[in-house]
């Protein structure tokens, strides 16, 4: 397996043939940004499939687009909309988590694996167990499997490219046949909406609030997660799982112009830095492209005119979702799949305004508490453990905020 861990692989020069490519979550914005860029790049790709949870229409449109040989919706009840868009196209339609599951496995030199939330778990594994080439930005393949995942990667020679910016930094700067002269690997946060407001202020504020995120267009969850600061604990997880380096070698520093991605330190003093305009289709180019480079349309960094880059240490008390996070990775996989899934069910609820913005911390970390005490956190073996602990963990959740709401 050559992966951002290991460090390995010299790789060769661009291909003669067009790179065949699956998108699993073709419509979501790492999917969107990674077919702009195909669209841009004709010339270099074929696309093998594409698939989406129910945006028929959409799943479709892009297809056509990137002419794509198959298109699968996860939800069945959206399979008419999707064979009825793509009639007389000559591109295959099909439905169903099992369907997600084959086109993930269909023969590709690459798979981005941008399915948001633990629904993106098994077929990613599926394509990681062909020994393709996976571009990772599905946050639970490591957050709630990491262990089985990298083994299973591992096990058929995969190569694990992570698409995540700051994981993405870090693999730019590490360099090869050099990991055991590193001290410590940085990522870097903006801080989210709330890095200045007080514990009493952020109590008040109101999921609108939460999601208008300073630098970064994202999704609900994740934009939540980064106002939490619940994501960067994530990423640390992911981290441990991606670079072969213990816990007390990761480290999060709070950067709020969110243009230095991730900094690698080494023992002799130097400190490697990977700056980018925040703008996803940089590292996902970096993805597509690996080992060589390709041109993206991302806005060129300007540090004249930046002139100011600021760095400042994260706040435990404000934000303790990322002691939380890591507390868990330590425990083991079963924790923190515990904690991703606890974490969904807690922002569900303050996106609903069932609970406050501080509850969400509060709430994942009461389910942790439980679910050691009840023994319920035994490392998985499988994904099917995975998927019991998730639901575990999620049914756990939902009490303690009915018992709040109560």
């Amino acid at each position: 397996m050559e992966t951002a861990a290991s460090g390995q692989g010299a790789g060769a020069g661009v291909a003669a043939e067009p790179q065949r490519l699956t998108v699993l979550g073709a419509t979501g914005s790492i999917g969107s940004s990674t077919l702009d860029l195909v669209a841009r790049n004709r010339e270099r790709f074929q696309v093998v499939a594409l698939t989406a949870n129910d945006r028929a229409e959409e799943l479709a449109r892009a297809a056509i687009e990137v002419g794509a040989e198959h298109a699968v919706v996860a939800d069945p009840a959206a399979y008419p909309r999707l064979k009825d868009a793509l009639a007389g196209t000559g591109i295959t339609a099909a439905a169903g988590p099992q369907a997600v599951r084959e086109a993930a496995a269909r023969p590709a030199d690459m798979v981005i694996a941008a399915i948001v939330g633990a629904a993106g778990l098994e077929p990613t594994i599926a394509a990681a167990s062909r020994g393709t080439t996976i571009g990772l930005a599905n946050k639970e393949c490591l957050v709630c499997a990491g262990d089985l995942f990298m083994a299973a990667a591992r096990a058929a020679s995969a190569t694990i490219l992570p698409v995540d910016s700051e994981h993405n930094a870090v693999f730019q700067v590490l360099e090869r046949g050099n990991i055991d002269q590193v001290e410590k690997l940085t990522l870097t946060a903006s801080g989210g909406p709330f890095r200045t407001l007080s514990l009493e202020e952020m109590r008040h504020v109101s999921p609108e609030a939460a999601l208008r995120h300073p630098n970064w267009s994202m999704g609900a969850r994740i934009s939540i997660d980064s106002a939490t600061m619940m994501n960067k604990g994530f990423e640390i997880i992911e981290a441990f799982h991606l670079f072969p380096l213990g816990p007390d070698q990761l480290d999060v520093l709070v950067h709020p112009q969110s243009v230095v991605h991730g900094m690698v330190q080494y023992r002799d003093g130097s400190l490697l830095a990977q700056l980018g305009a925040p703008d996803m289709r940089t590292p996902i180019a970096h993805c597509l492209a690996w080992p060589r480079r390709m041109a993206t349309p991302a806005q060129r960094l300007d540090l004249a005119a930046l002139a100011t880059l600021s760095f400042e240490a994260p706040d435990p008390a404000r934000f303790p979702a990322l002691r939380i996070a890591r507390e868990a990775m330590i425990a083991g996989t079963a924790a923190t799949a515990a904690l991703n899934a606890a974490d969904e069910i807690a922002v569900r609820a303050f996106l609903d305004r069932g609970i406050g913005f501080l509850a969400i911390a509060a709430t994942v970390e009461r389910v942790l508490e439980r679910m050691a005490a009840a023994g319920d956190l035994a490392e998985p073996s499988c994904v099917e453990d995975v998927l019991r602990i998730d639901g575990v963990a999620r049914a756990m959740a939902q009490e303690a905020i009915a018992a709040q709401a109560g």
